[in-house]
């Protein structure tokens, strides 16, 4: 894209600057998002191994050499969603480099705009969900309750589930989502709603159980 033509809100105009100092204040306005990413979709095998800011500094090195790259797109890719991708592909290096043939079928997300990249487990979004059960018994089945939330997100679409995964874990906005997703923004909403509702309506079964 031509220097001449002016950013719009979400390139930023410190997309621009060629100075390691102006794009780290842009990075660092994603970060806390950029960092909630990878703590969901870092495998549990790596806790301890490698922490979310090294993942992080290693993209921001990444993104610096290839801001070049982005200013020469003509998709109007908005920059948090460039920077995801970055992050992902990191991370996703990451868990080949130390997990091997024992890392998770990462081709199994629904990512289609631009690849796989590490799936969130439902064993992650299952500890995720059970903050909002507010049971005093809650300790007492933990497990057990944690297993049923897994079930459920087990049998769930992969596409509903991972609608979810960014709209509630990640916390994307929808029209975010849909382009990550590659669909619609109504059939990401749709996809939403219905993910959103069948897992009220578990975490409600499990608080009625346990109350």
């Amino acid at each position: 894209m031509p220097r001449s033509q002016k950013p719009n809100s979400d390139m930023l105009v410190a997309a621009w600057l060629n100075d390691e100092a102006g794009f780290e204040d842009v990075f660092d306005r994603y970060r806390k998002r950029l960092r909630r990413m990878v703590r969901l979709r870092m495998d549990h095998r790596l806790a301890g191994r490698i922490d979310a800011d090294d993942v992080l500094q290693e993209a921001f090195l990444e993104a610096m050499n290839k801001l070049e790259d982005y200013r020469r797109r003509t998709d109007d890719l908005p920059m948090f969603l460039w920077l995801r991708l970055i992050v992902a592909e990191k991370l996703t290096d990451l868990h080949r480099v130390h997990l091997g043939a024992q890392m998770r079928d990462i081709s199994r997300e629904v990512s289609l705009y631009r690849g796989p990249m590490p799936e969130a487990s439902s064993a992650a979004l299952a500890a995720q969900l059970m903050g909002s059960i507010t049971s005093p018994s809650l300790a007492a089945v933990r497990a057990e309750t944690k297993l049923r939330i897994q079930e459920v997100l087990n049998r769930m679409d992969e596409l509903d589930r991972e609608v979810l995964t960014l709209r509630n874990f990640e916390q994307l906005s929808n029209s975010e989502t849909a382009r990550v997703l590659n669909i619609t923004q109504q059939a990401a909403s749709n996809r939403y709603v219905r993910a959103l509702i069948r897992m009220k309506e578990t975490l409600r079964l499990i608080e009625e159980g346990l109350g």
